[in-house]
């Protein structure tokens, strides 16, 4: 029995796309989760933190691609897949530990939802006062019809709950609705959102069963439009959240169809992992998805109006060649948004430092401060990280991480 769980946990691990950053990852396995507060990072030298913030404004420092995670067992309406806890589903149970432990949450808390937030409260007042979490909300998922599919939805966190938490910190947080444009009253939804102070709408299309193309998310579109409330679309492939494990769902292209509408798009993670069908070849045949990205964001009809954000793009699971051309593609910078995918920094595996340094997008020197900084501030390291990463002597430029600005023309009347 134990050889037959051990089998089972490796296949886990594989399965997430864990296991290679297992087994070569220098750095430590687990969150040690240490003190964030910063006298805390006295192994990070003092000049070398201040570049990071060269240039930078705190209060325009949004994060823009923040997860709020739950069990509900504070009475929030959060729930997860009851899969996440069985170790006889083991990808899935591998799945929740490794989220949680990236969140400082013990695998055996009593008080998921509370210690969740407590932990990225202390993360975000580490920061500089004015900096900000955009929390986002997740809809279940729904089938063609509109009909709840609990066996499709890994995890839920209704708006009420993100609305809350923001609330009780607006000062260090706001909120992301998620509303399925499949329900009935998705339209009321989304007046109600907007009216609680909603700074954006988040799908994750793959996961949550949405087509971009049909035909009754028109008035939806429309909505979104005429309010600019922008809209948030997971685009590539999806593992970490399966799901309705509706991938073709995930095709960058299309986001033209909101985009045709005049919605203002932000495509989560610049589509930078994964594959996609190009559906303007004659015969769709499969490409990496960014480029599919790339192509969107050089197209006249999307204009301004398509935006992408950094968040994840430095994980061990993207190509040299992504990192290579965000960072050489200045010309994309000001529609470029910061954000940290946040809890999956805390998730140590998942970037690999000497991985970038052989890439040639990282200096050497700087693996021993972010290291450091890591074991400490894992928001902060993912800001550093994205700060110090260059090709050819190109950086991200300051205006990714000015991001206050995108989300300051939202119409609520």
């Amino acid at each position: 029995m134990l050889r037959r769980r051990h089998l089972l946990c490796c296949a886990a691990l594989a399965g997430t796309g864990l296991f290679s950053a297992l087994a070569h990852e220098a750095g430590p396995l687990v969150n040690p989760c240490d003190d964030p507060s910063p006298p805390r990072f006295n192994e990070v030298p003092a000049a070398w933190l201040d570049e990071v913030w060269e240039g930078l404004a705190p209060d325009q420092l949004w994060d823009v691609h923040t997860h709020l995670l739950g069990t509900g067992d504070s009475g929030s309406g959060c729930w997860v897949d009851p899969r996440l806890s069985q170790w006889w589903h083991p990808i899935e149970h591998v799945r929740q530990r490794a989220i949680l432990n990236g969140a400082c949450v013990p695998p055996d808390s009593a008080e998921v939802d509370r210690a969740y937030v407590r932990r990225l409260t202390q993360l975000a007042d580490a920061f500089p006062t004015g900096a900000r979490w955009l929390l986002f909300a997740f809809d279940e998922a729904l089938d063609a019809q509109g009909q709840r599919r609990p066996d499709w939805t890994t995890f839920h966190v209704p708006d009420a709950y993100a609305r809350q938490v923001a609330a009780a910190r607006p000062d260090r947080f706001g909120w992301v609705a998620s509303i399925h444009p499949y329900r009935e009253d998705a339209l009321e939804r989304l007046d109600r959102a907007l009216a609680d102070g909603a700074l954006a709408m988040k799908w994750l299309p793959s996961s949550m069963g949405i087509d971009l193309r049909d035909a009754r998310l028109r008035p939806f579109y429309d909505r979104l439009a005429a309010t600019r409330l922008p809209l948030i679309v997971h685009v590539g492939e999806e593992h970490a959240v399966p799901g309705a494990g509706q991938q073709a769902l995930g095709n960058p292209l299309l986001l033209r169809e909101p985009l045709r509408h005049g919605v203002r798009v932000i495509a989560a993670h610049c589509a930078s992992l994964g594959q996609a069908m190009d559906l303007d070849l004659p015969r769709a045949r499969p490409v990496p998805a960014f480029d599919l990205f790339a192509r969107l964001m050089d197209e006249a009809e999307g204009g301004e109006r398509l935006l992408g954000d950094v968040s994840a793009l430095f994980q061990f699971n993207r190509r040299a060649e992504v990192w290579r051309q965000v960072l050489s593609r200045q010309d994309w910078h000001d529609r470029l948004l910061h954000g940290s995918d946040y809890p999956l920094p805390g998730v140590m595996p998942l970037v690999r430092l000497d991985g970038l340094v052989r890439a040639g997008v990282l200096d050497a020197a700087d693996v021993a401060p972010l290291a450091a900084l890591r074991r400490h501030h894992p928001l902060l390291f993912d800001l550093a990280l994205k700060r110090r990463v260059q090709w050819r002597g190109r950086r991200l430029g300051p205006s990714i991480f000015a991001t206050a600005r995108h989300f300051s023309t939202v119409n609520r009347g």
